[in-house]
């Protein structure tokens, strides 16, 4: 979802209903971000390369490649 539509936020309840496809109100953000965090580690593929998940404060995620020079 998220690599699919670059720089697009998506919201904690977007994710969760797409991932989930239940009611949010089961699920936690602390889910999510849980779940972002292994992703993210997943795909790190060097110490000096920036997350390609970024946190928008107190609204979601978005992902976001940026190709180095």
């Amino acid at each position: 979802m998220l690599i699919r539509n670059p720089k697009r936020v998506f919201t904690y309840e977007m994710i969760i209903d797409f991932v989930w496809n239940e009611d949010y109100s089961y699920y936690s953000r602390k889910a999510v971000n849980n779940h972002i965090s292994n992703m993210r580690k997943k795909l790190k593929i060097s110490p000096d390369v920036s997350d390609y998940i970024k946190s928008v404060a107190g609204v979601g995620y978005k992902f976001e490649y940026q190709p180095s020079p």
